[in-house]
Parts: C-alpha cells; structure tokens; sequence
C-alpha cells in the first residue's frame, strides 16, 4: 500500500491505515439475482477492501438461479478460478485463433475450474436450485466484466448494423432488434 498502480487508486497514507482497509463482511450473503440474466455478483476487490491495493489478488461471490447466466466475458488482467459452493454449474472457456477450442465442464459441489487471462468465457446454472460459488482472481483490479453481448450490441453510440449482420452472419433487422434489447 506504498504507492498508486496503474489499474488502482491511490494507496493511503500509511499513518491512516486501519484494520477495516484489510476486511470485508458479506460473502455468505446470497447477491441480488432479480434481474434478466439471474446472476448476482458481491465483488471483494480494492474498491471494498482498499487493502487489497498492489496485493494481486481478489474475489467474489456470484450467485445464479436455475437457468441464471454470466453471458460471455472477459477479464483482460487476470487468470480466474471458480469455486462451486452450492449448486451446479457449467462453466466454460475459448482459446484465441485459429484454433477456437472450447473447453467446458459442469461443476458440482466442491469443484474447481480456471480460465486463462483474457479469454472469453460464461458460466451458466444448469441445475434445479440455486447456485453460489466463490471466484478469484490474481489481480487486485481484475479488468471488470466486459460483457461482449452488451459491449457489441449495446455500444453508445452503435456499430454498424449493417456491419454486424456481415460479420455475424445474421439477418440486419435481427441484429436491429438485439441492438435495440441494450
């Protein structure tokens, strides 16, 4: 906590430190799944726990009800691994060209998956009930979710449909109507 990081605020004044910059309490707490996707996501990274700051590391709890979804994403600064608590979940990733191989497994109670940095990759509940699992990250500012449906189809202001519909291989009038779901 001596010094700013680039993808991080400003440490503190060592002198103004306290035990609260190194705690977090919440994690066995269920985040809110009220919304399109049924995924919710109680971070634990520098914003919440300023200690973390040039430390590489950083988690979450993420919840999904059944058919609940983290659409494809990617973290650009860190490796992920994912730790089922309850439920289960299919969780997935893809390799860079050319070869675009995908790697996926469905987790239960107790496993464990890592995702590369940088790659592109979801995680979707495929059970009846309820699903938590505990994820880190080695980053202390892991680069966010960017959701590639939201960030593709959902930019301000927009791509080309025209554009889209080419390179995705779709109807124009079906990429208008995703691009007017963002």
């Amino acid at each position: 906590m001596l010094s700013a990081t680039p993808s991080g605020p400003n440490c503190k004044n060592p002198t103004l430190v306290t035990a609260n910059d190194f705690f977090f309490s919440g994690l066995n707490l269920p985040s809110n799944t009220s919304n399109i996707l049924g995924a919710g996501f109680t971070p634990v990274g520098i914003n919440q726990v300023p200690g973390l700051n040039t430390l590489g590391i950083s988690v979450a709890r993420v919840d999904l009800t059944p058919n609940g979804a983290f659409p494809p994403h990617i973290h650009p600064r860190a490796t992920e691994i994912v730790t089922v608590l309850e439920g289960s979940l299919q969780v997935g990733f893809v390799t860079s060209n050319p070869a675009n191989k995908h790697f996926t497994k469905t987790l239960q109670k107790g496993d464990v998956f890592v995702t590369p940095i940088g790659l592109v990759h979801y995680a979707y509940n495929v059970g009846k009930g309820n699903t938590a699992a505990l994820v880190a990250w080695n980053s202390h500012d892991f680069g966010g979710v960017t959701l590639l449906p939201k960030a593709i189809f959902g930019a301000n202001p927009d791509i080309s449909s025209d554009y889209l519909a080419r390179t995705f291989f779709l109807d124009k009038k079906i990429v208008e109507e995703l691009q007017a779901k963002f």
